[in-house]
């Protein structure tokens, strides 16, 4: 949809004057719209294409900052936060957030928005938080948050408007809880202009430059948990005005934050007495410099107030340190006193802290950090008669100068229970250790961030230690100079490759960071409950790892080079969805698996490894006996079918057929022509032999002369017949035998019999008579069946199909029981052996 600029404009004019009063300011501001308008009308014709960003995460999260957008995108409308800060974003339309109204938090920080349609967030129902901080927002309109009913924070600081405007802009946001507004254009302030603001958690107000304040335009908003101001211009040039607004915001139970201040005489320090006369308790000055007179006008401004905590962030001091005329103030309700980020101008002229007694006897809490403190003399130590916790982080502290400073551990600090030296020079456990030894109190110990490279075998810690911190040291291992009273131990950040030391009383433990292999043994822990060990060298660990901790509750181990085995995976993503009694708190996405190599960089939760993977024993096993069944199966199968007897019979054939094929060979090389030497080759039992030379050879080779051929006139021919006991070749393969009797033979005469069906050679001549059948180099009557005695074709093997076909497709001659019918079956037997010549004749 095309946006409606001149309608923009017309809702612009509408709340543009702060101040009617004054025809310029309305004049150039009108201007400045009219410039804008201009601007954006040639661009109205592709203003339809809006951009879209994808980068929403499963918790509907969407981060599109920093995508250099010139208009709002589109993203789904489930999103429930929406971050496009930091882009060049300079109108939001009427439509551009329609349909979200789930939205519970959107933030423009960091852009160019100079435009608002009026109605722009009347859909974002459920809205909560609202930043548009940072943009070039000239002025305020009541209608943007008319329907935010849900907003609880909402941040318009660094806008260059010169006033809230009118009619109130909060009067509907009746759960605002976090407040913030103001910038350097910022002029007026004036009663109504927080109407609808009732109780704040937060409130921050950057007027640097205000000139116009009437007093009590913040003194409706109570109760307020912590109030920011940033008032240079008028605690340096209307004390009056800066007086009145922090008067309107100070009570005893609200945290005062001033900022952006520049005190260097008595009269800036005036508005401070406010914060005595309302009592207030802690107080925050942040991002100042300050005179010597300035902070002894202070400290006589805030005399007697029961100021109980003091902080001084970023801090400049441009003179000596000489306050003592402020001697004789009275500070002994101060507490606690912080000092970040001091700089000293005059740092070699900066006088001693002996002379600041009346400030120092008093405080339970002492930080002075990022300060460059090389020293703490002990006569000043001394001084801190009450001090229970000391903070000297990040400063530049040497083992030679904390002697000094802890009083060469004589004790003096006798009431310390805290001591945090951080981010400093410290080499030597062992004068550590000496130094703070007497320091009878003492539980706390924070030391990490130094250069320690070794640890003594023997240590003396106060028996109260409980908590020590040697995190992001150089240690390399671990020896009993740790005290076994300890309850948390962080010592992650080293070089460690290994953990074995006793520790009965801990119950956290630290060791990210390292070079851990494995985790720590559990029975030297029986009461950890949290152990901290990501960003190690661990491979893997399992169940049996985490049930030697008999306490352990909470558990980080990821970002680590995991080998996602599958009992590790099964492992972890149990422990995941809540199986064991072990908590892993830093979240599946932190457990990557490292290899092997086809899953690296997948998260372990997300992978599926295969059963062939995960067991492979079992898998080889069965695959072995799928395969010996089916193997078993399929032989009973070829058997059944015979393929056994056809592949041995086609590998004899191939070899029979290779010989002949060499015999024709020879015999064509010698030019001489095949000759059939033989009637008929007789394949016969041996146990059948006798009937074969009694009867078959006498009566066809040896024809009597009263046979029916003689008796018709006649002159028969005796046949040749090949008989392999009389002639076989001595010396030949037996196939080879065979083959070269049926290849010279014009028939193959087989006398079938019981003994014929169970002789092994008779079963080979019926084999290869099978394949020469099969092959097609002997016709359909090549063999003569002769039936010595009564046998179905059943009784022939099924193997021999084509044997058996020729049976049931054949005439087969049957030798007669009764001895008259024996001429008919003689004269039938040589009519079939002759079938060729009587047909000649």
């Amino acid at each position: 949809m095309l946006v409606h600029f001149p309608a923009l404009f017309i809702h612009s004019i509408a709340f543009l004057p702060c101040r009617m009063g004054q025809p310029s300011n309305l004049h150039s501001t009108f201007l400045l719209l009219l410039l804008l308008l201009l601007l954006f009308l040639p661009l109205a014709p592709c203003w339809g294409q809006r951009p879209s960003c994808d980068r929403c995460d499963l918790r509907l999260l969407c981060n599109c900052s920093h995508g250099g957008l010139t208009r709002v995108p589109t993203v789904p409308e489930g999103a429930l936060t929406l971050d496009l800060s930091f882009n060049d974003i300079t109108v939001v339309t009427e439509d551009d957030l329609t349909g979200h109204a789930r939205l519970g938090s959107l933030s423009l920080h960091g852009n160019k928005l100079a435009v608002i349609h009026p109605s722009a967030f009347d859909s974002l129902w459920s809205l909560e938080e609202l930043d548009l901080s940072d943009n070039q927002l000239t002025a305020l309109n009541h209608r943007w948050f008319s329907k935010l009913g849900a907003l609880q924070e909402l941040n318009l600081l660094h806008n260059p408007y010169s006033c809230l405007g009118s009619p109130p802009v909060f009067q509907r946001l009746v759960r605002l809880r976090r407040l913030g507004f103001g910038g350097p254009a910022l002029e007026e302030l004036k009663r109504g202009d927080l109407s609808g603001v009732t109780q704040l958690e937060e409130l921050t107000v950057h007027a640097n430059n205000l000139t116009r304040y009437e007093t009590g335009t913040l003194a409706d908003v109570w109760p307020l948990g912590r109030v920011t101001l940033s008032l240079r211009g008028p605690f340096l040039t209307n004390v009056a005005l800066a007086s009145a607004v922090l008067g309107d915001v100070s009570y005893p139970e609200t945290w005062i934050i001033l900022e952006d201040l520049h005190l260097m005489r008595n009269q800036s320090v005036q508005p401070s007495r406010e914060v005595t006369r309302r009592r207030v308790r802690k107080m925050t000055l942040r991002n100042l410099s300050v005179s010597d007179e300035a902070i002894a006008d202070l400290l006589v401004a805030v005399d007697g107030a029961p100021l109980t905590s003091l902080f001084v962030d970023g801090v400049t001091l441009t003179g000596e340190g000489r306050w003592e005329r402020a001697r004789w103030t009275d500070h002994k309700s101060i507490d606690e006193f912080f000092l970040r980020n001091a700089k000293v101008l005059k740092v070699f002229q900066f006088a001693s802290l002996l002379g600041l007694q009346f400030l120092l006897q008093y405080p339970r809490k002492l930080s002075v950090i990022n300060s460059q403190v090389f020293v703490l003399p002990c006569l000043t130590s001394r001084l801190l008669v009450n001090l229970q916790y000391l903070d000297l982080s990040d400063n530049l502290l040497t083992d030679l100068t904390l002697v000094e400073t802890l009083c060469n551990g004589d004790g003096t600090l006798k009431d310390l229970r805290v001591l945090n030296l951080s981010g400093n020079a410290l080499k030597s456990l062992s004068t550590m250790n000496q130094q703070v030894t007497k320091l009878s109190k003492l539980t706390h110990l924070d030391i990490s961030r130094n250069g320690y490279s070794s640890m003594p075998q023997g240590c003396s810690w106060p028996s109260t230690l409980r908590y020590l911190n040697i995190s992001r040291a150089k240690l390399t291992t671990i020896t009993p100079c740790l005290p076994e009273t300890l309850e948390v131990l962080d010592l992650s950040n080293n070089d460690l490759k290994g953990f074995t030391l006793v520790l009965p009383a801990l119950r956290e433990l630290y060791l990210s960071g390292n070079k851990l292999l494995r985790l720590p043994p559990g029975w030297l822990f029986p009461n950890l409950q949290t152990l901290t060990i990501q960003s190690n060298t661990l491979n893997m660990f399992d169940r049996s790892d985490l049930q030697s901790y008999r306490r352990l509750q909470d558990l980080q181990a990821g970002q680590n080079k995991f080998v996602c085995s599958c009992d590790f995976v099964y492992f972890l993503q149990s422990a995941v969805q809540g199986g064991g009694g072990v908590h892993l708190t830093d979240g599946e996405e932190s457990y990557v698996c490292d290899s092997p190599l086809y899953l690296q960089g997948e998260p372990v939760g997300r992978v599926q490894l295969s059963v062939v993977v995960c067991h492979r024993v079992l898998f080889v096993s069965v695959s072995c006996g799928v395969a010996l069944v089916v193997g078993i199966l399929v032989c009973v199968l070829l058997w059944r079918l015979h393929a056994f007897w056809y592949l041995k019979m086609t590998w004899v054939w191939l070899r029979a057929k290779r010989s002949s094929r060499e015999r024709r060979q020879r015999r064509d090389g010698a030019e001489t022509e095949e000759l059939l030497s033989y009637d008929a080759f007789v394949s016969y039992s041996e146990r059948d032999a006798s009937w074969v030379e009694n009867f078959l050879v006498p009566e066809l080779e040896e024809p009597r002369e009263n046979d029916e051929d003689s008796v018709n006139h006649r002159a028969p021919r005796p046949l040749t017949l090949c008989l392999h006991k009389r002639d076989f070749l001595p010396g030949h393969w037996i196939v080879d035998n065979i083959m070269s009797a049926m290849e010279r033979s014009r028939r193959t005469v087989f006398i079938l019999s019981e003994n014929f069906v169970q002789s092994d050679w008779c079963r080979y001549e019926l084999d290869f008579s099978h394949f020469q059948l099969f092959d097609g180099s002997a016709g359909g009557d090549a063999a003569i069946l002769v039936l010595l005695e009564p046998l179905s074709k059943d009784d022939i093997p099924k193997r021999f199909c084509k044997l058996r076909k020729l049976m049931s497709s054949s005439t087969y001659l049957e030798w007669p029981q009764e001895e008259e019918k024996s001429g008919e079956f003689w004269r039938k037997l040589r009519h079939a052996l002759r079938g060729e010549e009587d047909e000649d004749d």
